[in-house]
C-alpha cells in the first residue's frame, strides 16, 4: 500500500491570529515577538516579509527594515488555544497526528481512501475547514513521507497546496539547493558546496561514503533524503523532548541576586508548563549569554525526574552560583529535558515536601482556570516589574 503523509503548516500563524482578531491590522505589516530593543522576531506577516523581515531577526533590524511595522508581543496562551482547535480539525481526518509545534503537524492518511476520494482531497478539506471555522489559512504538502511532505508544504506559501507523487520525486528534488534538505544548516551546506554538491540531485548521486567522511552519520541520512527516502513514522503519541524559557534583558544584569530573581521567574514558568502537560524532567540546563555575546550552557541531571518549582530552582540556582560573572548578563534561559510522564517516585529533593506540592497544586488550579498570569510568587513580581 502506498504511504501518504500530509504536512500542514499555518501561514504566519501568530501574526495571522492577531490580524484575524483585530481587523484594523489586516493588510498591515505585523511583527510578533520581543518589542524591546533586544527583542527577537517570532513571526512576521507576509506584508512585513516584503520588507525582508523574518523570524529570528532582531527587533532592531526589523524596525530598520520596516519602520512602519506594527510590533506586538506574543500571546502564547491565545495561540495555544487556537492550536488546539486546529488539532481537533486534524483529528477528524486521521487518528495519526504528530504536532511539531503550535502551527504545524504531520498526518498519516495512508489507507483513508475509503473515507475520502484521495490524500489530496483530504488536504483540500483540511484547508477549507481551517478557513471556514477559524478564518485562517494554511499551506499543505502531500507526499509519500515526512521529509517530502514538509518540503512540499513550503513550496507554494501562503495558502498553498503541493503534491509530490512517487514518480515525480527525482525531478522535483534534482535542482533544489542543498539547504532544503532536512538537517542541513549553514555549516553543513558549506561542507557540501566545497565538495561540489550544490543541489539535492548532486547529493543523491554522490557516494554515501564520501558524505559520511565529511558529514559523519548525517551523511548517510542526507543521501537517503536526497533520494526521496524517509522511513520515519508519524508519532501520534508525541510529546516534547524539552520544555524551556529564556529572556533577553533590556539592561544587562551584573548582580548575582538579580540573576537569581530572574531565574526564579523562569523556573516558575517552566514548572507550570511541565505540570500542565503532566511531565517531569531529569536534566536542568542553564543558558547564559553575556554582554560580549559569549554564550555558555551548564547542566545537571537528577537521579529522579522532578517538576516542582522549588526542586528545579534549587538545582538551577546551584548551577548559576558557580558561574563567574565577570561581565553583564544579556540573556538567561532554563530548560528541562529528559522528560517522562509525571507520577510515581518524587525526586530526591521533592521527597517529603508535601507542603510545596500542595502549594503548587493550588496555584496550578488557579492558573488553569484564569490563565498563567493570574497568580505568581512574590519573587517573580520583582522580575516582572523589571
Amino acid at each position: 500500500m502506498q504511504r501518504w503523509i500530509i504536512h500542514v503548516d499555518m501561514d504566519a500563524f501568530f501574526a495571522a491570529v492577531e490580524q484575524r482578531d483585530n481587523p484594523e491590522l489586516r493588510g498591515c505589516p505585523v511583527i510578533i515577538g520581543g518589542t524591546g530593543p533586544r527583542g527577537v522576531v517570532a513571526t512576521a506577516s507576509y506584508e512585513a516579509r516584503k520588507f525582508g523581515v523574518h523570524s529570528a531577526m532582531s527587533s532592531l533590524e526589523a524596525r530598520r527594515r520596516c519602520p512602519q511595522g506594527i510590533f506586538l508581543p506574543a500571546d502564547h496562551e491565545k495561540y495555544s488555544r487556537v492550536s488546539q482547535e486546529i488539532l481537533h480539525i486534524f483529528a477528524d481526518f486521521s487518528p495519526l497526528v504528530e504536532p511539531l509545534s503550535l502551527d504545524e503537524a504531520f498526518l498519516d492518511v495512508t489507507g483513508m481512501e475509503g473515507l475520502f476520494a484521495s490524500p489530496v482531497d483530504i488536504a483540500v478539506k483540511i484547508k477549507a475547514r481551517i478557513k471556514a471555522e477559524l478564518d485562517l489559512t494554511a499551506s499543505a504538502g502531500v507526499a509519500p513521507n515526512k521529509f517530502l511532505a514538509k518540503l512540499a508544504s513550503d513550496m507554494n506559501k501562503p495558502d498553498g497546496l503541493m503534491v509530490i507523487r512517487p514518480e515525480e520525486i527525482t525531478n522535483i528534488l534534482a535542482d533544489l539547493p542543498v539547504n532544503r534538505l532536512w538537517g542541513v544548516g549553514k555549516t553543513t551546506a558549506q561542507i557540501l558546496i566545497k565538495l561540489g554538491l550544490k543541489t539535492i540531485g548532486q547529493v543523491a548521486q554522490a557516494e554515501p561514503e564520501l558524505l559520511a567522511k565529511h558529514c559523519g552519520q548525517l551523511g548517510h541520512t542526507l543521501h537517503q533524503l536526497a533520494n526521496g527516502q524517509d522511513s520515519r513514522l508519524v508519532e501520534s503519541e508525541w510529546q516534547p523532548k524539552s520544555i524551556g524559557k529564556e529572556i533577553t534583558f533590556t539592561k544587562d544584569l551584573t548582580a548575582l541576586e538579580d540573576l537569581k530573581t530572574e531565574l526564579w521567574s523562569q523556573v516558575e514558568k517552566v514548572g507550570w508548563r511541565l505540570r500542565r502537560q503532566k511531565l517531569s524532567g531529569r536534566t536542568i540546563t542553564i543558558k547564559i549569554r553575556f554582554a560580549s555575546f559569549r554564550t555558555i550552557t551548564r547542566s545537571r541531571t537528577l537521579a529522579v525526574a522532578a517538576s516542582l518549582d522549588e526542586t528545579l530552582y534549587h538545582v538551577a540556582e546551584e548551577i548559576v552560583s558557580k558561574v563567574a560573572l565577570n561581565e553583564g548578563v544579556r540573556l538567561l534561559g532554563v530548560t528541562v529535558s529528559g522528560l517522562v510522564a509525571a507520577g510515581g517516585q518524587m525526586s530526591l529533593f521533592d521527597q517529603g515536601d508535601e507542603k510545596a506540592a500542595a502549594v503548587a497544586q493550588a496555584i496550578d488550579k488557579v492558573k488553569e482556570r484564569f490563565g498563567e498570569a493570574a497568580v505568581t510568587r512574590g519573587r517573580s513580581m520583582i522580575a516582572r516589574q523589571r
